[in-house]
């Protein structure tokens, strides 16, 4: 009777140290929402609504870092937390999934699917597995390809959806702990790769057209080639070094990659007629890609166009019920919900309240250096994926803004602006912060922890910014831009 009352009692005490341990985390968590809450309420400028959208803009952030929460439920709960209390309307839930990025996923899902069937997704990791001796030669293999598709596809969510399948595969063959790495590096590396070519991003091609309208200037693709490749090539390889040095690695040199994979590799042989039809389509539907501005269709439309040509009977790779089993529907609704976060932060007028904030920052430095004001713009544009998630809305919103205060404080506008382009590159915070980031986001085997990538971010932001500067003070005025003339 004694020794079961000691049981009783000893599983009580474990019981009350579970409960003030759950309660301790809740707790700051209510505390850190009260904060946003009395900081928010004493904000001048803003509306109801758009308080209420700062609110569970924040809320969301803070439960996608500190919660097990699924990341999906967070979303769509805090859009229907927006629409419940008057700060939208209930369209903002319903058009959500009618977002580019959300069909463009879809389409990727598919087309993904009918690679990897193929055995294409296999074939291509073969070859670089029989050109890598250690897992870091295949994982620069990857990276270089990766980077190199900053050339061609004009887009970091359609860059991300042509890697997802290959990843994928890879994947199929490392250990936890190197899928954890290589979840997290590969939208990395497809972001920081985007200052390298002018077609690198729409934010780009928007950013440019409203220079020339603005300011009749211009920055051709071979002078953006020159100043923005060494850029990106640098800031990638740093951000690599960087994410291994803080997330670990393998042992190389028994733990190879063809120490893993060996065994698996296969004799070279031809392609296969299955291989060779789903090679001419992924050729199409990049090509379609690249051509964007010739047909003007857009990515989405275009991704498609390329599932239903993959999936038809008869004549396409994988059937249409296929193709439609390998969309992750729970990454679906969490990418719909969180774009529309960001499009009611915009709606609500909050980009435009914070755009006259930082304009009137930036004057105060107007009488300053060259480099003090190339950080003053850095800083601006660098920060800005942090409230305004869509990388088209930061170049629609910021640039103009940029222009009229490079004109008035005697500037190069086409300077500012290219500076500017290649601040708002930087979007590697929350998930939510890019498309590329959240393609990869709770996908199944292969994700990354939102917790780690707000970790790394607070060490390649101030990297990347300062990497900007040396640039801008060092090679960039060596080849001829500078803010002052």
């Amino acid at each position: 009777m004694q020794t079961r009352i000691e049981k009783h009692k000893h599983s009580e005490h474990h019981f009350l140290k579970l409960i003030d341990l759950i309660s301790t985390r809740t707790f700051a968590i209510i505390l850190v929402h009260v904060f946003f809450l009395l900081v928010i309420l004493f904000l001048n400028g803003l509306d109801y609504k758009a308080k209420l959208s700062v609110f569970a803009f924040l809320s969301a952030m803070t439960l996608w870092v500190t919660t097990k929460f699924p990341a999906g439920y967070v979303a769509v709960a805090l859009v229907v937390f927006i629409v419940l209390m008057k700060g939208g309307s209930q369209e903002f839930l319903y058009n959500s999934l009618s977002e580019e990025v959300v069909w463009l996923m879809v389409g990727a899902f598919i087309i993904g699917e009918a690679v990897t069937q193929s055995g294409l997704a296999a074939r291509f990791i073969e070859f670089i597995l029989r050109k890598s001796r250690t897992a870091g030669r295949m994982n620069l293999g990857i990276m270089s390809f990766i980077f190199a598709t900053a050339f061609f596809i004009p887009s970091t969510s359609g860059r991300a959806a042509m890697a997802r399948p290959l990843i994928l595969h890879v994947g199929s063959r490392l250990s936890a702990r190197e899928k954890r790495v290589l979840a997290i590096t590969v939208p990395i590396v497809i972001l920081m790769s985007t200052s390298a070519a002018l077609i690198g991003a729409g934010s780009h091609i928007i950013g440019i057209g409203l220079l020339e309208t603005a300011a009749g200037q211009s920055i051709s693709y071979l002078k953006w080639l020159v100043w923005g490749m060494p850029f990106a090539l640098a800031v990638t390889i740093l951000s690599v070094l960087v994410i291994n040095w803080m997330m670990g690695r393998e042992v190389e040199s028994k733990e190879s990659a063809n120490g893993h994979a060996e065994p698996n590799i296969q004799e070279k042989k031809p392609l296969t007629r299955v291989e060779i039809k789903t090679l001419l389509m992924v050729a199409f539907l990049i090509a379609g890609w690249m051509t964007e501005s010739i047909h003007g269709y857009d990515l989405a439309f275009i991704a498609i166009l390329g599932a239903i040509i993959i999936t038809l009977p008869n004549i396409g790779v994988i059937s249409w019920k296929q193709g439609i089993k390998s969309v992750s529907w729970n990454l679906i609704l969490f990418v719909a919900a969180a774009t529309a976060l960001g499009k009611i932060m915009v709606e609500n007028g909050i980009v435009q309240w914070l755009e006259g904030k930082l304009t009137g920052f930036l004057f105060l430095f107007s009488e300053a250096p060259g480099w003090i004001m190339a950080l003053g713009i850095l800083l601006i544009t660098g920060t800005s994926h942090l409230y305004i998630t869509s990388h088209t809305t930061r170049a629609i919103v910021l640039i103009p803004g940029i222009i009229l205060f490079s004109q008035s404080a005697g500037m190069s506008p086409s300077a500012a602006v290219f500076l500017s382009l290649i601040g708002m590159n930087y979007c590697i915070t929350f998930p939510v912060s890019s498309k590329a980031l959240l393609l990869f986001y709770e996908d199944g085997d292969l994700s990354y922890d939102a917790a780690v990538l707000a970790k790394l971010s607070a060490i390649l932001m101030p990297v990347y910014i300062a990497i900007a500067v040396v640039f801008y003070c060092t090679y960039w005025q060596w080849t001829g831009m500078s803010l002052y003339q």
